[in-house]
Parts: C-alpha cells; sequence; structure tokens
C-alpha cells in the first residue's frame, strides 16, 4: 500500500508531521491536526510557534532525557500544557544527566562496543529495552493516558523524531487499527525527511577528532532502519501475542480506552 506522508513545512522544525490521513485497516483514516509527532522544539520562530498554535496544539510531550533538554529547551508558549516523560535513549538505564551528551556518548561507545559489538545491535536492543523495562513502560502508561484524555492536539517529540518518536507513533497507530505496513512506511519516512541533515552530520564525523568507535555509533544512531522497529514489535508480540495485548496488559490501556481513541481520533 502506498501512502504518502507530508513533512510539516515550518522553518526549525526537524522531522515533523501530522499522522492525519494515515489509513485504518477497517478503511478509516486518522484525523488531521489531532496527534503530531516531532524533532525537539528548539529556538522556533514566533512564525512556526504561531503554526503550532493555530494548529491548537494543547499538549507537548517531551520524550528526551534532562542533558538533551539542557542543552536544546524547547520553545514552549502560553497556555500549553509541558510534559517530560524521558524515554531513556540507551539500552541500559547508565546514563547520567549530569554530563554533556558528547562526554555521556563517548562513554557509552566504549560499553556499547563491549556490550553490544556494534551500534545496530545497539540501537535494536534499545527499541527493545524502551518497550519491555518497567521504568520507561510507566512513561509510556503516562502518555497514553495523555493521548486518551487529552482535548486539542497532542505533539510529542524526541530529539531527532525518530526513535522514541516513532515507537510511540508505532503504539498509537496500532490502537488505532492501522496496519503494520502502513505503521514501517510513517517510521520510515523519517529516512527522507532527515536525509539533508543526517549527510550533514555523516560529512562532519570524517573530520570529527574522535574515535573510529565512536563515529560508527553515531552513524548507526543516525540511521532509519525497518528492522529496528519489527524487530522490537516482534519481541513484543512474542511476550504478548499482540500490540494490542501489550497495551493492554502492560501500559493500562482498556477496550473502552481503545474506542475512546478511535471515536476521538479517526474520521
Amino acid at each position: 500500500m502506498h501512502v504518502h506522508i507530508r513533512k510539516m513545512q515550518a522553518k526549525k522544525l526537524s522531522n515533523t508531521r501530522d499522522l492525519g490521513g494515515l489509513p485504518t485497516a477497517d478503511g478509516r483514516k486518522i484525523k488531521h491536526g489531532k496527534l503530531i509527532r516531532s524533532g525537539k522544539l528548539y529556538k522556533l520562530p514566533a512564525k512556526t510557534v504561531d503554526k503550532l498554535k493555530k494548529l491548537g496544539v494543547t499538549t507537548v510531550v517531551d520524550l528526551r532525557i534532562f542533558t538533551e533538554i539542557e542543552e536544546h529547551p524547547d520553545t514552549l508558549w502560553n497556555g500549553v500544557n509541558y510534559v517530560h516523560l524521558p524515554l531513556l535513549c540507551t539500552a541500559t538505564p547508565g546514563i547520567t544527566n549530569d554530563k554533556s551528551m558528547r562526554y555521556t556518548m563517548v562513554v557509552e561507545s566504549k560499553r556499547i562496543k563491549s556490550e553490544f559489538g556494534t551500534g545496530e545491535n545497539y540501537m535494536q536492543q534499545m527499541y527493545r529495552f524502551i518497550l519491555l523495562s518497567e521504568e520507561p513502560q510507566q512513561h509510556l502508561k503516562t502518555l497514553l493516558r495523555l493521548v486518551i484524555d487529552n482535548e486539542g492536539a497532542l505533539l510529542w517529540h524526541c530529539s531527532s523524531g525518530k526513535d522514541r518518536a516513532g515507537i510511540v507513533a508505532m503504539l498509537i497507530e496500532s490502537l488505532l487499527g492501522v496496519s503494520e505496513e502502513v505503521i514501517l512506511a510513517d517510521y520510515m519516512a523519517s529516512s527522507r525527511f532527515l536525509r539533508g541533515r543526517f549527510v550533514r552530520n555523516k560529512l562532519g564525523l570524517i573530520i570529527a577528532p574522535c574515535s573510529v568507535r565512536l563515529k560508527k555509533l553515531l552513524k548507526a544512531m543516525m540511521d532509519v532502519k525497518p528492522q529496528f522497529l519489527t524487530e522490537a514489535m516482534n519481541a513484543v508480540k512474542e511476550q504478548y501475542g499482540s500490540i494490542e495485548n501489550y497495551c493492554k496488559q502492560v501500559l493500562g490501556v482498556t477496550d473502552e480506552d481503545i474506542e475512546t481513541l478511535k471515536s476521538k481520533y479517526l474520521e
């Protein structure tokens, strides 16, 4: 199935898109202007803020850790409900909150080499960690409750908008009845939307004064590979039978909640 996914065009918005228009398996579509995923909201100009306000964004959920927020704080506006629900971007909860991201990644690259072998293995484990570990599950539970109860538009974001924001999008889309094929198409759209940024960053890595090991890790973290998401989804399905069952058993979602989601967010 070919699904046309558009990036939201506004200055300084990174990898931002409305889930509106994505089809569900029963022939309906997600409403426009209700569910928005994004990269960080750093130093947004007034026109971009106005665009988000006109869209009716009433809640912003920040999935980043404290270090990321300190280095690139969100641009917020009066009346918006800001909620911080950090999803650790490491496959073990070893990241500290008092060091720069650069220092953190240097330390992490050493551990990742010994524990996971490659950056790709690390990324796959990170996705599984977010979905199958207790602390991130508590934040995912809170987030889904916000989505169920929210009035207006809700925007969630991480740093680049592809990994942590992508996992949240997968859960919401699954509950709304979007097929795995379309979920994966939405996930992979990040590769297209971030292409220019990744090319610049990868060129920068060539001349960066850091170890080959760290360069390989950073390159892997820039990649958008379907197996990152599909293998995590398969791990959840192995344990719980389906993404919906996982949401019910682990994240506290009920049949009534799912009906509320569909009535609120589907055309």
